[in-house]
């Protein structure tokens, strides 16, 4: 997948809007930051978080895209975000590496304004194995977002991965009333 793929991916997941604020959680080399920054409106920002430094530095002169070093499993702060929320956050094939989704989604999730949009990429019908250590299949997803206090999620897209199973880009957006 490259970056014009990640942006046809998505495309229908992402509101358009000048001057937002969102997070790529678990960014890797940035192609859903990318992605994500082509998308939103004029004015508008990308936290790419990620732990690891070699892989955010692809994205640390990119327009629009602030490459954060962080594990999404401890605390970390946002630069610049102060006490304001995000007004969107994408979870692109990084759940699947967090044990415990569920804590992690809610914490971060809570850094979504109420009413933002939640994007979440991830695999059905995938086992576990060295790369997907964790799967969130489609019947999981609905429990994993209210827990998080996330609206239902809509699925509104697929594709058939090539390392087996589907990939999915599912919707929901931060409910007024936190879990």
């Amino acid at each position: 997948m490259n970056t014009r793929d990640a942006t046809a991916l998505i495309s229908g997941a992402v509101p358009s809007g000048q001057n937002q604020v969102w997070a790529d959680f678990g960014a890797g080399d940035g192609m859903f930051s990318r992605a994500l920054v082509s998308l939103l409106g004029a004015g508008s920002l990308v936290y790419a978080v990620d732990r690891d430094a070699a892989a955010l530095s692809s994205v640390e002169r990119t327009a629009g895209i602030v490459p954060v070093v962080a594990d999404l499993t401890r605390p970390f702060e946002l630069p610049k975000l102060d006490n304001a929320l995000l007004d969107g956050a994408l979870f692109a094939n990084s759940l699947h590496f967090m044990r415990d989704a569920d804590d992690v989604l809610r914490q971060l999730a809570s850094l979504v304004k109420p009413g933002g949009r939640v994007v979440i990429i991830e695999y059905d019908r995938r086992g576990p194995n060295r790369w997907v250590p964790y799967p969130i299949p489609l019947s999981a997803l609905p429990a994993l977002a209210a827990a998080a206090g996330l609206t239902t999620p809509t699925i509104v897209a697929t594709r058939p991965s090539l390392y087996g199973g589907d990939l999915y880009v599912a919707i929901a957006d931060r409910s007024s009333a936190q879990p």
